[in-house]
């Protein structure tokens, strides 16, 4: 387990001027935005234009196009992404004349010190929707949170805020326990599954991961009480208050009342200690959606914010950006494009998929990392028998090499009907030719696989569809 002991606590009240390389990068442009609204000095660095620099340089802040040693300037503290090489020139320069460098999570923990209410939404599977969610009900709520989200939400044009208040919703994410970086006041636990065992090796190790960041969290812990890995992970913990949420009356919140609605979008009842407090209409499908509303629901509610606005926060939230958005109907073909690559989450949204009246599901995987794929060979087997029809890309290597010795050929043996090709051209082109009216095509997978979806989506607009 990562320690971060020598991290200085106090740093970000010693600069005032920070420069950050990569500042266009999803977890780098919400800090930058929020420590300039604090009345930081920002500048930043970056190789690439798009969306986030172009919000960037919209406060005026200054961006260099391009890694050169020069562009650090006078900065009093250098931050980087983890992608970023030792041998950045900027990281060289910042060391050689004794700069403080830090890595992008070291300094999110720093930001979250900051904030008298800071909520760290955890868990495995989740955190994107629920930090979303949880932002939406608080500003719902007129409670102005800062906010630092995995996702683009489409309420704030991003993924993150600057509010002028001490609340803040943070996606903390437990990959080489970067959470462990933070010391919230109310911590979200939504699950605990088997996963990154490229660097815990044991789900054992995770739950030790997962309750560390709980012996970090001042006030309160609110936890999903039909995850047993996230209830080991709470034994015996008495610093903070512990509240429950899930789908039986034992819980502290849970829902109760369900009816499916249209398109498998959820229909339930908040219940807290067996008072009914709101009706909530999700319009974001699947039972996993659910149970991410109940935890921004417990959270919000637990620290005072009205039914009413829990309510009107969970109806108001469409989605985040690759958390099955539709990108389009073309001659009554729905593409969307999710997230999903680990075989809990893959069952999730097949699940609600397959659920939701299309006449088929056409399920465009990409296998993220040999090592998830090697070491859950069997789970992903089982997932992708769900849908109708599945096609595949080769494995995304990520950072490794393919010491596991696995192909997608070798799910392709296990799994009747499925196939596989080696570019996004030709999945396209192969699947636009097989589909039939009322189908969905939804590509599915943590790396580049949302190509393949807007690749589609151009296809079919070239065709006047």
């Amino acid at each position: 387990m990562r320690t971060y002991e020598a991290i200085d606590r106090d740093l970000l009240n010693k600069v005032r001027k920070l420069h950050f390389v990569g500042i266009g990068g999803s977890g780098m442009c919400p800090m930058a935005e929020i420590l300039f609204g604090q009345g930081y000095t920002i500048t930043g660095s970056d190789m690439n234009e798009g969306d986030t620099l172009d919000r960037i340089k919209s406060y005026g802040i200054e961006v260099h196009m391009g890694h050169a040693a020069e562009n650090i300037g006078d900065a009093e503290c250098v931050v980087y992404t983890a992608a970023c090489k030792q041998d950045n020139p900027e990281l060289v320069a910042a060391r050689e004349k004794g700069i403080p460098t830090l890595e992008r999570s070291e300094m999110l923990g720093l930001l979250t010190d900051r904030f008298d209410n800071c909520i760290g939404i955890s868990g495995t599977h989740g955190k994107t929707s629920t930090t979303g969610m949880t932002t939406q009900i608080l500003l719902a709520a007129g409670e102005d949170p800062s906010c630092v989200i995995g996702g683009k939400l489409p309420l704030i044009g991003g993924n993150g805020r600057f509010g002028k208040t001490g609340n803040m919703v943070v996606e903390s994410c437990e990959y080489v326990d970067s959470f462990l970086t933070m010391h919230p006041a109310v911590s979200v636990i939504l699950n605990i599954d088997a996963d990154h065992l490229d660097y815990f090796g044991t789900l054992d190790n995770i739950i030790a991961s997962f309750r560390q960041f709980c012996m970090q969290t001042s006030r309160r812990i609110i936890v999903n009480a039909d995850d047993k890995n996230a209830m080991k992970a709470v034994e015996g913990i008495t610093h903070a208050e512990i509240i429950t949420f899930g789908s039986t009356e034992d819980c502290d919140y849970y829902c109760g009342e369900l009816i499916d609605g249209v398109r498998a979008a959820e229909s339930f009842t908040i219940f807290h200690k067996g008072e009914k407090l709101t009706r909530v209409n999700l319009k974001v499908p699947g039972a996993h959606n659910m149970m991410n509303a109940m935890a921004a629901a417990a959270a919000c509610l637990s620290m005072g914010v009205s039914p009413e606005a829990v309510k009107e926060g969970l109806e108001g939230f469409g989605g985040v950006h690759r958390r099955f958005e539709v990108l389009g109907k073309f001659d009554g073909v729905t593409v969307a494009d999710d997230f999903a690559h680990h075989p809990t989450e893959l069952r999730a949204v097949l699940t609600a998929a397959s659920k939701m009246g299309y006449h088929a599901v056409w399920a465009v995987f990409q296998p993220h990392t040999y090592s998830r794929t090697a070491l859950l060979f069997d789970d992903f087997v089982d997932v992708l028998k769900i849908p109708e029809h599945v096609v595949m890309t080769e494995i995304l290597a990520v950072r490794e090499t393919n010491t596991y010795n696995i192909y997608t050929s070798d799910l392709e043996a296990q799994i009747p009907g499925s196939c596989h090709f080696g570019s996004f051209d030709e999945i396209a082109d192969y699947v636009m030719g097989k589909v039939q009216e009322n189908d969905l095509i939804l590509t599915i997978g943590g790396g580049d696989i949302y190509k393949c979806a807007n690749l589609i989506v151009e296809k079919y607009k070239a065709l006047g569809k």
